[in-house]
């Protein structure tokens, strides 16, 4: 089984992140912004997908696929369109909902997860649409992704 999810997936030094919100909020920068802080970083990244992402599950793993028909771009709204490395499958590992800081809880719940239908699940973190350097923030509220990862 397959699904089509509205989002941006990218993969950073091991990790496959998803970012989802709704339209507008700012899902493609806020990725852009990842791929750009790991490459100055001198660590991999890669654009998965951007705007459709197709999701399903293999061996216990949720993966990331890119529809052929825009495999390698990526929309900076305002800006245009960019051509991006990029990788597709790729499984996984987090996904990061945008919000808008003041339309928000202060304090969101702990543990939590993004469910997608019968797919499966993935846990998942909430960052301000306004964060500057949102690996800096992952790296906050996971710890343990900060040591396995020296640039967060």
């Amino acid at each position: 089984m397959t699904r089509n999810v509205h989002g941006t997936a990218i993969v950073v030094g091991g990790r496959g992140l998803i970012f989802i919100g709704p339209s507008g909020i700012g899902k493609s920068m806020m990725a852009f912004a990842c791929l750009a802080i790991a490459r100055r970083a001198k660590a991999f990244s890669a654009l998965i997908a951007d705007d459709q992402v197709f999701l399903s599950q293999q061996d216990g793993r949720i993966f990331a696929t890119c529809p052929p028909s825009i495999t390698g771009l990526m929309e900076l709204r305002g800006s245009g369109i960019v051509r991006m490395d990029h990788v597709s499958p790729a499984p996984l590992d987090l996904a990061v909902q945008l919000v808008s800081a003041p339309g928000t809880e202060r304090l969101p719940p702990e543990d939590e997860r993004w469910q997608i239908g019968d797919i499966g699940s993935l846990p998942l973190v909430r960052i301000a649409n306004t964060a500057t350097d949102p690996l800096a923030v992952i790296g906050a509220l996971l710890p343990a992704w900060r040591q396995e990862t020296p640039f967060w």
